[in-house]
């Protein structure tokens, strides 16, 4: 992880630097022209240095990512220069940057959202001209802390903001003819899902005689705003990008100071464009009007080059807001524009009429790239290492573990969006599809039962609409549906090793057993309307597990009896055990509402949701004895449902917090063997309300059904990445303990 930066550059020579990573630097040299690019693959800005503006900082416990799967493999320093002529006599510049590295697991990932306008024109003449961009936010939370603003020459100002139920909130305005460094975030601004980031550029085309478009060149024009934002480390993105403008409407009610120009001082505009009025002798006044006139033209490829190949080079672990989709002409210039990056042609030679042309060396972007070094000795204080895994044998290195993986929203799925009833039950079948079982246009109230929990609406008949639906899990395509004028009140779904379902219905007092293609049930238990404690009875049944091994069937026996009983595959009771939790405390084997079943065949034991005991009892299967209770703050007073994953993972989702309790409603993944909790998870749209039933599937995709919300999430795992520190050369590089 990179946690600070120290820049070292003499502001009489260096006018500003720009820090990118990527995997495949434009060159093997230690350093370049940039005539021949920055990276070949993707690359992400990093830091940015301009004389006369404030340094980057990094808020405490805040890094960005560096070497591994998720982190640039390298290093590319990008020098602009204002001032050759300390150059003059062979003099070397040793302008660069000390970046601080550490292996310490960083709580808040620092990333770059880059929002730019692809299509933007300027007529010639045209004094006032905005150019908009806007995205909806689709993410977790980020929190924005410093903002760099980019144009050319005919920029005025740049502002960008968060917009949040029509309040505009700034996060930073900057003239682009200022230094182009990162400046801080004033007041800190905090990004939610659905929240609108929205930017303007104004610029004026005054003194042009042609038409302006967005391009590489100085004599074309750029809009860019970036932000660095930090995020938890667990829902962390690298990168994001915004191209388009996704309401237009809504710049009518843009605050009045991004139409402002911020007024520049005259000696700071030309530091600023990195030209000194203190001349002593001819040939060092000639040679900076000839660097004036060749910067101007030479292409701009810190943004540019790196702009283009983010576009055009997918990568997974590069979140794409929204996709380029330029208009034909626009289209055509760019791709024109990238075909000259990518043959390395000299923009400046293409653009300019002056006989000085080929002396633009003279105002090189200087790079320097990490080598390829074997690690060498350094004072444990200060070790220094590159960013390159070494080779078999070349030494230790240490791996640093963040944990197997992590669950958030898979966002694109469509499933949330079904118009279902109070979803009660979810399983998958041996197909890995999604099982619904849900109480269509039925709802459990307070009116549904008596005192002695018989149900009061038998009047209204059985649920008319299909009460199972199967689901395709990857696009929510319906692929079969049944249950209709079965069930009053449904409640718990399962289904066994052969895809029959079993399901509970709480109204019916009832236990069932499905064929997946047959309306009549194969099996039924309990005594229908009846509610009762004895054996051939249940009273509001909650859940059911079947035994892979045995094909014993085990029920938790529910809201008005607090037990788990054992039947034969054929139906034929063979044990109970639970008791109602005492005055004193809940007590092993004591239950207030056993809610939801998971069985755990690889270890024989079955654990119990014990919703309003807050806890998750583990059983041994062929006993009924207590092994252990699961049980953490975190769960609040109540645990909806638990489902286990082979190979050692428990999911499972709480309860709404009492009123005075803060505890979040959320989803846990805990290790079965320990207890541990390893994650949590929420949903990104809408909100958890009454979670109550949870599965997960063995590739770790969870899905999450709520009653409350009549709604179903999907979760997605995703694999958290080793990160390695090594070794430098040509960028300093410091490990910090």
């Amino acid at each position: 992880f990179s946690v600070d930066f120290k820049p070292h550059a003499s502001m009489d020579t260096v006018h500003h630097m720009l820090l990118f990573g990527c995997n495949e630097p434009s060159s093997t040299e230690n350093y370049w022209d940039c005539d021949e690019g920055t990276c070949k693959d993707k690359s992400n800005i990093l830091y940015a240095w301009a004389r006369n503006a404030p340094p980057t900082r990094l808020p405490k416990g805040v890094g960005f990512r560096v070497g591994g799967e998720t982190g640039g493999k390298f290093f590319v320093l990008q020098v602009h220069y204002g001032d050759i002529s300390a150059f003059k006599d062979k003099h070397k510049d040793c302008s660069g940057v000390t970046l601080h590295l550490t292996h310490q697991k960083q709580p808040l990932i620092a990333g770059m959202y880059l929002m730019m306008s692809v299509n933007t024109v300027i007529p010639p003449g045209e004094k006032v001209v905005d150019a908009d961009i806007a995205c909806h936010y689709k993410r977790f939370p980020m929190h924005l802390f410093a903002y760099r603003v980019h144009t050319h020459k005919l920029g005025k100002i740049v502002s960008g903001y968060r917009v949040r139920n029509g309040q505009w909130t700034l996060i930073g305005r900057q003239s682009p003819q200022l230094p182009q460094a990162f400046y801080p975030v004033e007041h800190p601004v905090d990004v939610s899902y659905d929240d609108i980031l929205a930017a303007r550029c104004v610029f004026s085309g005054e003194g042009r005689t042609t038409e302006t478009h967005i391009g590489g060149t100085a004599n074309d024009e750029m809009c860019n705003f970036y932000i660095m934002y930090y995020m938890e480390a667990k829902h962390a993105v690298s990168y994001m990008t915004c191209t388009q403008n996704a309401n237009p409407e809504m710049f009518r009610n843009i605050p009045q100071e991004a139409n402002i120009p911020i007024p520049i001082k005259s000696d700071m505009l030309k530091m600023t464009h990195g030209h000194h009025e203190e001349t002593k002798d001819t040939d060092k006044s000639s040679l900076l009007q000839q660097a004036k006139k060749e910067e101007e033209e030479i292409l701009d490829q810190g943004d540019f080059y790196s702009l283009l190949s983010k576009l055009l080079g997918e990568r997974e672990d590069v979140v794409h807001v929204h996709k380029h989709n330029p208009t034909e002409k626009a289209e055509s210039d760019l791709v024109a524009e990238i075909a000259n990056v990518v043959q390395k042609k000299d923009h400046a030679r293409e653009v300019t009429n002056h006989d000085e042309r080929d002396n633009t060396i003279l105002v090189r972007d200087k790079i320097h790239r990490f080598h390829r070094l074997e690690s060498t000795l350094r004072p444990p204080e200060n070790r220094h290492f590159s960013l390159q895994q070494p080779k078999h044998g070349e030494g230790s290195w240490e791996k640093e573990h963040t944990g197997d993986f992590h669950i958030e929203e898979a966002v694109e799925w469509p499933g949330l969006d079904l118009k279902l009833g109070q979803v009660s039950g979810l399983a998958l079948d041996p197909e890995n599809n999604l099982v619904i079982f849900h109480r269509g246009d039925h709802v459990w109230d307070e009116n549904s039962f008596d005192s002695k929990f018989v149900y009061q609406q038998r009047g209204l008949g059985p649920i008319e609409q299909n009460t199972i639906l199967v689901l395709n899990p990857s696009n929510a395509k319906l692929l079969h549906s049944m249950g209709k004028s079965l069930f009053y009140l449904p409640h718990g779904l399962s289904i066994d090793k052969n895809g029959n379902y079993w399901v509970t219905d709480v109204a019916l007092h009832q236990v069932f057993k499905l064929e997946a293609d047959d309306k009549e049930p194969l099996l039924i238990l309990g005594v229908a309307l009846q509610p009762g404690s004895d054996r051939s009875h249940f009273c509001q049944p909650t859940d059911v597990a079947v035994d892979p091994i045995t094909g014993s069937i085990y029920v938790s026996d529910g809201y008005c009896n607090s037990r788990i009983i054992q039947f034969s595959p054929n139906g034929l009771y063979m044990m109970q055990w639970g008791e109602e939790t005492s005055l004193g405390g809940a007590r092993p084997g004591q239950f207030h509402i056993p809610h939801s079943l998971a069985l755990i065949p690889d270890f024989s034991q079955l654990c119990v949701a014990d919703r309003e005991n807050g806890r998750i009892q583990c059983f041994r299967l062929e006993t009924g004895e207590f092994i252990r209770e699961i049980k953490h703050k975190s769960f609040g007073r109540q645990l909806f449902a638990v489902s286990y994953v082979p190979g050692g993972l428990l999911f499972a989702v709480n309860g709404m917090p009492y009123p005075g309790e803060a505890e979040t409603v959320q989803g846990f993944v805990m290790n079965f063997s320990t207890g541990e909790i390893i994650d949590t998870f929420i949903p990104l749209r809408k909100s958890f309300e009454m979670p109550h039933d949870v599965v997960a599937s063995e590739d770790k995709t969870v899905f999450v059904g709520d009653v409350h919300a009549r709604a179903v999430w999907k979760f997605a795992s995703t694999e958290k990445m080793e990160h390695r520190s090594v070794k430098k050369a040509g960028i300093e590089v410091q490990e910090i303990k």
